[in-house]
């Protein structure tokens, strides 16, 4: 048995970790564009990053290094670092290299990025930018606000979790993320610290299974960019660990990040759980989900308040999974709409769900009648002004 507490700190809540976020002038106006992220003692490191075939040089730097132990990550943002060659890699070993001799007593420093693809880095505004970081601040609020992008407001959590023995151990995060979101590891950073004892070979296993289920499990645009992270870091000052409740935090964690980016799509006013069940197995609940997220037209259809159905079952129908029209049966919050072949929708029917779909967060169910696999993948809808962030977003 355990309690999770929900606490303040952000990623400075477990012991041993500092964080601050300052301007380094690659945002305009003076915005928070530089972040680090320091533990006073060597942290046990693992990371999972995007599907995208053209990776990031920051994400192919971590790969060549073979990093598994550090006590400092450096992230910017505004620029990506993407699509940049071999120089956007010996950029990084520079900018590196100069935390090292600015910070004596750092490890294996890592880096990080995300904004615009396809220019290198500001290498000396980044630079002097860090030679004002402090690595004593614990300013996680400024920190987050750093790694923005379209973000419209900051991303944070921290819990303490005691067990019955009443040892106890904490976990903080920080994230970004509110376009290119797409279900491969959705298009976001995400840094999580722990001071709890995981074993260093459970790390990699306890970050993927819950992945699978909160960043994997999200979309805003359907796209997946070059510079996808999830990290894990662990300085296991607490000495405590419990597996059970350990994996418990970290889903919640990135479960709340996940929904904390899809409620913050860039221009969406509603967070929408698509849940598929009856499926032939747990993937093709997934495909078919994943799908509904994905969709524009079902997007559009929720910017519009508008509960077509018939764009939830063509969806469905197109994904590749096993169904048939005689077992689906779809629902709009509490209101069906279609059942089993027979259309519910009549003008009563059409006016509660269109009340359902007014709401800002809300479940859409779909039941294929196969089997017994299910899957829910979260959505949000897509309206103008997705289109105008992006259509200006390198300026």
């Amino acid at each position: 048995m355990f309690t999770t507490l929900s606490i303040d700190g952000g990623i400075c809540a477990p012991d041993g970790f500092f964080a601050d976020g300052i301007s380094a002038g690659l945002k305009p106006d003076g915005q928070r564009d530089l972040a680090f992220i320091h533990s006073d003692t060597l942290c046990s490191v693992e990371a999972l990053f995007t599907e995208n075939r053209f990776q990031a040089a920051p994400i192919l730097h971590f790969k060549k290094e073979g990093i598994d132990t550090t006590d400092f990550v450096l992230i910017n943002s505004k620029n990506a670092n993407a699509m940049t060659g071999e120089a956007g890699i010996e950029d990084i070993y520079e900018i590196l290299e100069h935390a090292k001799s600015r910070f004596g007593n750092i490890s294996n420093p890592v880096m990080s990025s995300t904004g615009v693809i396809g220019v290198r880095l500001p290498k000396e505004k980044i630079m002097e930018g860090m030679d004002s970081f402090d690595l004593s601040r614990k300013s996680p609020d400024a920190a987050a606000k750093a790694i923005m992008t379209t973000d419209s407001y900051d991303k944070q959590v921290a819990f303490e979790v005691v067990l019955q023995s009443g040892d106890s151990f904490k976990i903080g995060a920080m994230a970004k993320g509110a376009g290119m979101i797409n279900p491969a590891l959705a298009t976001m950073l995400c840094f999580i610290t722990t001071d709890a004892a995981v074993p260093s070979d459970e790390m990699a296993p306890l970050l993927r299974e819950c992945a699978e289920t909160t960043f994997n499990a999200i979309s805003v645009d359907g796209d997946t960019s070059t510079n996808d992270t999830v990290m894990l870091l662990c300085n296991q000052k607490s000495g405590i660990y419990n597996r059970e409740a350990f994996l418990f935090a970290l889903q919640k964690v990135m479960h709340e990040l996940a929904l904390k980016i899809v409620a913050d799509g860039e221009g969406a006013s509603k967070c929408v759980a698509f849940r598929v069940t009856g499926a032939a197995n747990r993937k093709e609940a997934a495909a078919a989900a994943k799908a509904l997220s994905n969709s524009l037209l079902v997007k559009t259809a929720l910017y519009g308040e508008d509960p077509n159905w018939g764009r939830i079952a063509s969806t469905i129908g197109a994904s590749g999974v096993e169904c048939d029209p005689k077992t689906l049966t779809i629902t709009f919050g509490n209101v069906t709409v279609y059942r089993e072949g027979e259309i519910l929708f009549d003008a009563e029917t059409e006016a509660k769900a269109a009340e359902v779909m007014k709401k800002s967060s809300f479940s859409i169910h779909c039941d294929l009648g196969v089997a017994d696999g299910s899957f829910t993948a979260y959505g949000c809808d897509l309206g103008y002004e997705y289109v105008k962030i992006n259509a200006d977003y390198r300026t």
